[in-house]
């Protein structure tokens, strides 16, 4: 009775609920950061990049066991459908080119919710952990490149 979709493939509610909290938790730890730093593509959309790559995932493991079914080619779509979304939030102001780390946080962020779908909870924790120290670390080392570069001008 608990059973998703009813489809005796032991996906039940209690894992699906358990799954989508931990991709939900790595769509706002990624987002919370963006947040911070004022990006478009924030709180709410890393988030629900991240549960909603889930939920494909999630569904596509439903047909397992089905004949002649790849549930991989899931997988392939969400990283097509999130490219274009990421493309979305790459904007060319003048010489520059803004967007492209707030993008490849978003393509994180699926990438974190297709891994708590699949239940790789170890592997989430270290992507997500990876992508904060990332953004934050390499973001302070981006500035202070950029205020030297701009005091040799």
């Amino acid at each position: 009775m608990n059973e998703i979709f009813g489809t005796g493939n032991g996906l039940d509610l209690v894992d699906f609920c358990i799954r989508i909290a931990a991709a939900l938790m790595a769509g706002i730890l990624m987002g919370f950061e963006r947040e911070l730093k004022g990006k478009s593509a924030g709180l709410k959309t890393q988030t629900l990049v991240s549960i909603g790559s889930a939920v494909f995932v999630f569904i596509s493991l439903v047909f397992k066991e089905e004949p002649n079914v790849d549930i991989t080619r899931v997988l392939s779509q969400v990283i097509i459908g999130i490219g274009f979304l990421g493309g979305g939030v790459i904007l060319q102001k003048g010489d520059k080119i803004e967007g492209l780390t707030t993008a490849a946080t978003v393509w994180c962020s699926a990438a974190a919710g297709c891994l708590a779908a699949v239940g790789m909870f170890a592997e989430l924790g270290v992507l997500t952990l990876l992508v904060l120290v990332i953004n934050v670390i390499f973001g302070i080392i981006d500035r202070r490149i950029e205020l030297h570069t701009d005091e040799e001008e």
